[in-house]
């Protein structure tokens, strides 16, 4: 295991690839309880049979493994190359996603109290982000002069920009206003007393993002509190994980079409929770500073 740990780190450049990759062969080797190592091919074809059949595994987690056997049983171990390999077929199922009407995706957030998990959902989906790629934004990612954001390591640790709508770009300005994080835009809240002055300064002070986990609890609750009155959050749910890149894909003229425009302000969304005191103003009233990126290009 040990020395299939460095293959993967000479061969992979993405960590969430190699832990991958590196857990598969953990699976293996426990569903057998033996050294994987010692496995032939028929043993193979049946762990495979076994994860298809019955434990019904995604094509994409079937072609993961099988990936993962190749570089352990072939480069690793210098096996020959097997038959099984070019045998199995794991075919994504292409179904069309249902998509969340205006009225919808109001009603989810209309269930997101706090600001600070509402924020990162409404930037997630006008913009079209993975949950990573949102709550590892920083301050200097925003161009603010020409209403773009900048992806930096996206997948296959590529960057690229996208534009930013002005009323998103209004809303990340109230949000840092809150915060002050000399770095990150949406640092982790911690835990502790929830005054405000409390809560922003541990924000402001913090050495790490906000969990993704965190958001994530969030959307089965919102789910589950949609689901009496006839909504429909699978959408949403994928569009976080990124099941598919098409959706990212689309032109601007179709996505707008496709995904409803979110409300230029908030309206009849909730108001922010007391802990979370309005945007620009300290405890004495006095006018917060922003950095260039946020800054507004009018005087």
């Amino acid at each position: 295991m040990e020395q299939f740990a460095r293959v993967l780190a000479l061969r992979y450049d993405s960590v969430r690839t190699r832990h991958s990759y590196y857990r598969q062969l953990r699976l293996l080797s426990e569903h057998f309880e033996a050294d994987p190592a010692l496995l032939t091919e028929e043993l193979l074809r049946d762990y495979l049979l076994h994860v298809k059949t019955l434990r019904h595994w995604q094509p994409k987690t079937i072609r993961q493994a099988l990936a993962m056997a190749q570089v352990f049983f072939i480069e690793q171990l210098g096996h020959p190359r097997w038959r099984l390999f070019d045998q199995v077929k794991a075919k994504d199922h292409d179904t069309l996603p249902p998509v969340l009407t205006r009225e919808q995706v109001r009603a989810l957030l209309c269930h997101i109290r706090l600001r600070r998990y509402r924020t990162p959902l409404k930037l997630i989906y006008c913009c079209g982000l993975r949950l990573s790629e949102c709550l590892k934004l920083t301050v200097r990612d925003i161009i603010g002069s020409e209403n773009k954001l900048r992806i930096r390591a996206g997948k296959g640790n590529k960057d690229r920009t996208i534009p930013l709508p002005a009323h998103m770009l209004e809303d990340l300005r109230d949000y840092w206003s809150f915060h002050r994080h000399p770095l990150l835009l949406f640092p982790n809240a911690g835990r502790g007393d929830n005054t405000p002055e409390a809560l922003a300064k541990r924000m402001r002070t913090a050495k790490s993002t906000m969990p993704h986990n965190s958001l994530q609890r969030l959307l089965v609750l919102a789910r589950k509190e949609l689901r009496p009155a006839g909504g429909h959050t699978t959408h949403l749910a994928s569009f976080l994980r990124h099941a598919s890149a098409r959706r990212r894909c689309q032109p601007a003229h179709v996505a707008a079409l496709a995904r409803p425009r979110l409300p230029e302000h908030d309206g009849d969304l909730p108001a922010p929770h007391p802990s979370e005191r309005a945007a620009g103003t300290e405890a004495d009233g006095r006018t917060l500073r922003r950095p260039a990126a946020l800054a507004s290009p009018h005087p």
